[in-house]
């Protein structure tokens, strides 16, 4: 065992026990960090406007502040990135996050010197309590990649700007610069499928032992991986043993990385986002990530359920129930309030509080008022596939309103990867298994599907590489680029369906 893994178990131990002080007095801490965003934001703009000197209960701040989504903030932002100080938190932010909204155009997310550290020192402490809790640690003597955004940044009023992903590779701390790849050169490409050769190229001899990203983007990796070494990556790299993954959940990719791996791997999920760094994977043997309540974040969550009505009500973190779908509100040390980020979440445990992301607020199949959400279609492709062959590398459903016969019906575009076998031999079975799981999950759907409304779920295959050929038509290959899982219109579909 070297020095540097000894030291790493040490690290752990002590990182763990701090985790545990605020672990175990949730309400407490979250009491603490709201009482301090009111206190440090009160001479703000924002604060000015919204009375925070006269708030003094989460029940003051829900009535003073409405709850925005970034359209909504957007006037404030606009002064922010145009060199204002002291609009949305004291001073000016460090960076800007830029993002791509589906809605809003390029969307700016302040990053400020008391929110930065948290984005760090999340990702560093997931990985930390992954070595406390299994003892592993052998890993940080190899090479670690994670596949992210170019570092470039602009420049603009004294603010840098850039990807999330690019801001945060400005902070690798000193003791992991020698292990961590690709280098600087290779990371600014801008071209993604430039970019993953040339990471290919770079890696291909390398002790690789911890790799990270976007479960798509990842696998892309190791298929280019695979076709130049004519081997799984578990045999490329002998040491790799920790996968890092976040932004979708894994389960849908974990026979085809098993494949392209050769073997079973661990793996620690993460949540973050431009708007926070919000929950980690703290155990390989619970459900659900460790929600961090002491991150200069405060939490609100409201029922998906109700969301769209007039004044529905918001929970805070005492409140919250098991297996409840709710919209996660925050608000934050870096000037967001009462702020939607878009993504629902259970609860799998109150003690602590960990949590799963069960999907997008605005993700969801309702045309018939079935009310499908992004976990319900995940379980139900996961417990079809289950003790078979079948491999699927990507997939998006969307409703079908007006087939050219029959009843309408809920339409899975599923791209399999067929080179490994990994289709289904009868397609109507493999349909019927997953209709049913989603009718168990979802009794809105079963009561459509028994009352005639709708007819069973149909498959359409995807042409290899169907979903990169989408996501590079709208300028959106690689990085933190997803696939969303759901629609409720066919924009997605219907490139599909000309593509096929």
């Amino acid at each position: 065992m070297s020095i540097k893994s000894i030291a790493a178990k040490l690290f752990a131990r002590n990182i763990y026990k701090k985790t545990q002080l605020w672990a175990n007095k949730p309400v407490a801490t979250q009491q603490a960090v709201f009482e301090s965003l009111i206190q440090e934001a009160q001479h703000t703009q924002f604060g000015k406007d919204h009375h925070f000197d006269r708030i003094k209960t989460t029940e003051d701040f829900a009535i003073q502040v409405p709850i925005r989504d970034y359209e909504d903030l957007k006037p404030y932002v606009e002064k922010v990135v145009k060199g204002e100080k002291n609009v949305l938190w004291k001073g000016k932010p460090l960076y800007f996050a830029k993002t791509s909204g589906t809605t809003s155009g390029a969307k700016y997310i302040p990053l400020t010197k008391e929110s930065m550290p948290y984005h760090i020192e999340a990702a560093r402490n997931a990985i930390l309590h992954y070595i406390h809790e299994t003892g592993n640690a052998d890993f940080v003597d190899g090479k670690m990649i994670f596949l992210q955004g170019s570092p470039i940044l602009e420049e603009k009023y004294g603010i840098q700007f850039g990807r999330l992903s690019g801001i945060v590779a400005h902070f690798v701390p000193k003791y992991l610069q020698k292990n961590r790849m690709p280098s600087w050169k290779t990371n600014c490409i801008e071209d993604w499928e430039a970019k993953i050769d040339a990471i290919v190229e770079e890696t291909f001899q390398q002790n690789m032992t911890v790799i990270s990203g976007i479960p798509s983007w990842v696998q892309m990796y190791f298929e280019r991986l695979k076709q130049k070494a004519g081997k799984p990556v578990g045999d490329i790299f002998k040491n790799f043993n920790l996968f890092i993954y976040g932004g979708v959940n894994y389960e849908p990719y974990r026979a085809k990385f098993e494949n392209l791996i050769g073997r079973k791997v661990d793996s620690i999920e993460l949540f973050p986002a431009s708007e926070g760094f919000f929950a980690y994977q703290d155990s390989q043997k619970e459900k659900g990530m460790l929600l961090l309540l002491n991150s200069g974040i405060f939490y609100e969550f409201i029922k998906s359920e109700a969301f769209f009505s007039d004044n529905p009500k918001s929970y805070t973190i005492g409140e919250v129930e098991l297996g409840v779908n709710y919209v996660m509100i925050i608000s934050t040390n870096a000037g967001l309030w009462r702020y939607n980020i878009g993504d629902t979440v259970q609860f799998t445990s109150l003690t602590p509080y960990r949590v799963i992301v069960s999907g997008r607020i605005k993700h969801y199949i309702s045309a018939f008022g079935e009310h499908v959400i992004g976990k319900e279609v995940e379980s139900a492709l996961q417990e079809a596939v289950e003790g078979t062959n079948i491999r699927v590398n990507e997939f998006t459903v969307a409703p079908q309103i007006t087939p050219s016969s029959g009843l309408p019906y809920h339409e899975w575009f599923i791209e399999f990867d067929s080179e490994a076998s990994g289709e289904p031999d009868d397609m109507d079975a493999f349909a019927e298994a997953i209709d049913n799981a989603m009718r168990k999950q979802n009794i809105y759907y079963d009561d459509l599907i028994v009352g005639n409304i709708l007819q069973k779920l149909v498959i359409t295959k995807v042409s290899k590489n169907g979903f990169q050929e989408y996501m590079k038509s709208i300028g959106k290959l690689g990085g933190q680029n997803k696939i969303p899982r759901l629609s409720n219109d066919r924009k997605i579909a219907d490139f599909l369906s000309e593509n096929l």
